[in-house]
């Protein structure tokens, strides 16, 4: 699939609301996007969370074999972490420079999120649009998950997808180290079509924009002006007891 620009889409009225949260370790917050996720499920409404981590660490998507998608020999040998996350989509490195945000959003009654495929064009067009508006050229959507600037990804992203809610997250990179990339990570086994088999360092790159700038453009995209009062803390301990901090989760392929 070829780049294409991004203007912005119709506004859909969602009740989103914020928070701010980075936990103690990748574990936790892995654990808390889902666990966020559980939450709107089960008592409605949307959020948008945003977390920074200050220390290495690769996540596999649910169905990555990592011994395929990771330089496992490497990550152990540096005390790298791997894990695994709940939704889909390929093998990241994160660290410092990278800023994740986690859309939860209600399926029901907004058409544009009925479909995987058309949840990715309405959500990433939105964050693709309130991103260009801050930067000398605009940003693009590739592939079916990558936004792109310049000519080079800085981020992909993933959904997780119930009943009446989707989990929407990605990372965007903002000073990382795309070294780390190079280091821990083969190249993958699935590539899009616009990367032309390029290696890490000549495909990814960095926004220059400043964590605070993002996190301030996507909040107003989505309208979350309104901070939420309580996170699911002990739904999300649980998680990282039965599945987060486990080898058996992780490692499980």
């Amino acid at each position: 699939m070829t780049c294409t620009g991004c203007p912005s889409p119709s506004l859909v009225n969602f009740p989103v609301q914020l928070l701010d949260l980075t936990l103690p370790t990748p574990a936790e917050n892995l654990a808390c996007d889902e666990a966020l996720l559980d939450d709107c499920e089960a008592r409605g409404g949307s959020a948008l969370r945003f977390w920074e981590f200050t220390t290495p660490f690769v996540v596999v998507g649910y169905a990555n074999a990592v011994a395929i998608e990771v330089n496992a020999m490497a990550c152990d040998a540096a005390q790298v972490p791997v894990l695994r996350r709940c939704s889909g989509g390929g093998t990241v490195v994160q660290g410092p420079g990278c800023l994740n945000y986690a859309l939860m959003l209600e399926i029901a009654n907004n058409p544009a999120l009925a479909t995987v495929s058309g949840a990715n064009q309405f959500i990433l067009r939105r964050n693709a649009a309130a991103l260009s508006a801050r930067l000398p050229e605009a940003v693009e959507l590739c592939g079916d998950t990558d936004l792109v600037w310049r000519g080079r990804k800085f981020s992909g992203n993933a959904q997780r997808r119930r009943r009446t809610h989707l989990l929407f997250h990605g990372t965007i990179l903002l000073g990382f180290d795309t070294t780390l990339v190079e280091k821990y990570l083969p190249l993958p086994t699935r590539q899009p079509a616009y990367r032309e088999s390029r290696a890490h360092q000549e495909f990814i790159g960095n926004l220059p924009l400043t964590s605070a700038a993002v996190k301030h453009a996507l909040a107003e995209a989505w309208s979350a002006n309104e901070e939420l009062a309580a996170w699911p803390e002990e739904r999300t301990r649980r998680l990282v007891r039965e599945r987060y901090a486990l080898a058996g989760w992780n490692r499980s392929r």
